[in-house]
């Protein structure tokens, strides 16, 4: 948890990657470089079958590391090595039934065996969490919650009970690049503010500097996933160093 609360010392940029994506030994890398770029955090993607709250984008990135062999086991192995390399939070962001069939207990052992510090359940709604809540407490692993748009009359309900940081999304839909995001994020941020001061991030869309510029000046921090990903779909093994650019320009004046 001190990891993320660490993660927030400054405006954030939260990198995603989706591991196994084209395989491990380069996700470890990926992450590297973008701490070395500067990014404050980085989620993980357990790839999916089915991950509904995603674009093409990460569809084809979950397909590409399931098809690679990529599984739960291995990527606790490859996150303990990981962890050996660097200290910046990371955080899963995985399906309720990777956890469901892996067994709660187990995968959040696991997750502070290796040094995970949170988890992102997006298929998991604030009203069930409990059982799972309960459990990633006793392992010390924060369960960070989504407020959507539509949130709007579970906002501060939502807020209250948040760990972590809050990451608030920005669009209606699916991930994936946006040019133009209509949400009130703003108007979001004031409602969350009022029952809590915890961190709030901002996700889904953001791909330019502009956008990232902007949302950090609203709120703590903002999540970019879909716009990394298509620099490794473009590159595979390779795109390392794109990655490292590309993060560098996105985090370039942050305060």
């Amino acid at each position: 948890m001190n990891r993320i609360k660490n993660a927030f010392d400054k405006k954030a940029f939260i990198g995603f990657v989706t591991a196994g994506d084209p395989n491990l030994d380069k996700t470890q890398e990926f992450v590297l470089e973008m701490e070395r770029a500067g990014a404050s955090l980085v989620e993980l993607g357990i790839p999916f079958s089915d991950p509904i709250a995603e674009g093409p984008v990460i569809q084809n990135a979950n397909i590409r590391a399931l098809s690679a062999g990529c599984t739960t086991d291995k990527i606790f192995t490859m996150v303990k090595e990981l962890r050996a390399k660097t200290q910046i939070p990371l955080v899963f962001m995985a399906y309720a039934n990777t956890l469901y069939k892996y067994g709660y207990e187990k995968f959040c052992n696991r997750c502070q065996e290796v040094g995970i510090d949170g988890m992102i359940i997006p298929d998991m709604p604030f009203e069930e969490k409990d059982e799972l809540a309960t459990i990633a407490e006793k392992y010390g692993v924060a369960l960070i919650s989504m407020i959507a748009p539509t949130s709007e009359k579970r906002i501060r309900e939502i807020a209250q009970d948040a760990e972590g940081f809050l990451y608030l999304v920005s669009s209606l839909g699916v991930t994936g690049v946006r040019k133009e995001i209509t949400t009130d994020v703003e108007q979001i941020v004031s409602a969350i503010r009022t029952v809590t001061d915890i961190p709030i991030s901002v996700g889904f869309g953001i791909n330019s500097r502009e956008q990232v510029h902007h949302y950090t000046s609203i709120a703590d921090g903002a999540i970019v996933g879909s716009a990394i990903v298509k620099i490794i779909e473009q590159y595979q093994e390779d795109a390392a160093p794109k990655i490292y650019q590309y993060v560098s320009e996105m985090v370039a004046g942050l305060a």
